[in-house]
């Protein structure tokens, strides 16, 4: 019967051209890859190259069937990391709960390499306000929290403070605001405020609302949607004004009340005394360099 080592030798011969280079490629005699390969063909009952050439090529039955060796490879990979992932007690399964404020692009590098990394633990991420990260978390649906701070101190979970993120307030090019040269608290009451707040209509103590007209919602992305419509003003975080199609569609409102850029301040929290695997352990260190000049 065939075994890995020998689709293994078929899949080489076959990305490179040759036997010789894949002999070279895993470090083994040609004589042992040709020898291999031919047993293979003896298993299957099928030529896998056609030799007639200088160097073998593969045949119609080759090519239908590297397809499936790679399949098996890689499944066989998979299983040797989630056995290996075992014995070094990693975690089946994480959940991180992250605000949509902050999927910054270093979010998906870091996701990025815990997918090297730890290519056995599955990561569900799950996207919600940052008034509703802390229930999360207590309730063990989220393993960690990345949440923007509400400027409470909560005794229920393990906080880490990793930076700040800029707020900027912000209106559609088409909105009346766009006139002023100068925008005073007073000048926004008599406008369509846009704000988050989580699903159980709690909102952020340090975000206030100024109008005295406010559509909410639970996530920045459709925030900036409603506003590139027109259908008001709102903080945003800086990172989603300044992409390419933002600055065409959106207006940054001189306000007088900001001598400085807005920034909040973030945190990523986890449940109280619970004992964390390797894979979580890397995450939220990783996760603490999330707002670093780069981010």
């Amino acid at each position: 019967m065939y075994n890995l080592d020998q689709l293994r030798m078929f899949v080489t011969a076959a990305k490179l051209g040759s036997f010789s280079a894949c002999a070279r490629k895993l470090g083994k005699a040609q004589s042992a890859v040709s020898h291999g390969i031919s047993n293979l063909e003896i298993d299957l009952n099928v030529e896998l190259f056609d030799r007639s050439t200088r160097k073998p090529t593969l045949t119609k039955e080759g090519q239908h069937l590297l397809t499936f060796a790679e399949a098996t490879l890689q499944q066989a990979y998979e299983l040797e990391s989630a056995s290996k992932s075992l014995s070094n007690n990693e975690e089946t399964q994480l959940t991180l709960a992250i605000d949509d404020a902050l999927q910054v692009p270093k979010l998906f590098s870091i996701i990025e390499s815990f997918a090297h990394i730890y290519p056995a633990t599955t990561l569900n991420m799950v996207v919600c306000a940052s008034s509703d990260m802390v229930q999360l978390v207590n309730k063990g649906l989220a393993d960690i929290g990345v949440m923007l701070n509400d400027m409470t101190f909560s005794r229920e979970v393990d906080i880490c403070y990793i930076g700040n993120l800029t707020f900027v307030p912000v209106v559609s090019k088409q909105h009346s605001l766009t006139e002023l040269a100068q925008v005073t608290s007073a000048d926004l009451i008599a406008h369509r405020q846009l704000m988050v707040r989580g699903v159980g209509g709690e909102q952020q103590s340090s975000m206030q609302p100024f109008s005295s007209h406010i559509w909410w919602t639970n996530d920045y992305r459709t925030l900036k949607h409603y506003v590139e419509r027109g259908l008001g003003w709102a903080y945003l975080p800086k990172h989603l004004v300044e992409g390419d199609s933002s600055k065409e569609e959106l207006h940054r409102l001189p306000v007088t009340f900001d001598h400085k850029p807005w920034s909040v301040p973030v945190e990523s929290i986890t449940q109280k005394s619970l004992s964390l695997g390797p894979a979580a352990k890397w995450l939220i260190s990783a996760l603490n360099d999330l707002l670093d000049s780069g981010s």
